[in-house]
């Protein structure tokens, strides 16, 4: 009996790991942009993008900005992390934002 304790007892202990991890892989999640902008989507986007390229302390030329309905779509690459945070950060400052939905990719 002590011996089905034992073993139950470790099977509980094991079995979180073997089933409960996640592998994490270099897969890239893929979102849907917008394939059309309306006109004030296209002039938040206008915006966003400007306030982008006004930031002279980081390069955030590599980016594509594209808006539906108060969401800004962010893709294309950066530099570093900081210059990712700086985009998601700019972004949020424009007028006009609900939300930021972020696709950049840092260069390795």
């Amino acid at each position: 009996m002590k011996i089905m304790k034992s073993i139950f007892a470790l099977s509980l202990l094991v079995a979180p790991i073997i089933f409960g991890c996640q592998s994490m892989t270099d897969e890239a999640i893929t979102v849907k942009t917008p394939a059309a902008e309306t006109a004030q989507d296209q002039a938040l986007s206008k915006s966003v993008h400007e306030r982008l390229l006004a930031d002279k302390k980081i390069d955030l030329s590599g980016i594509t900005v594209t808006s539906n309905d108060g969401t800004v779509y962010l893709s294309g690459t950066v530099k570093s992390l900081d210059a990712r945070q700086q985009a998601i950060k700019s972004a949020w400052e424009v007028r006009g934002v609900k939300s930021v939905v972020n696709s950049l990719e840092v260069e390795k």
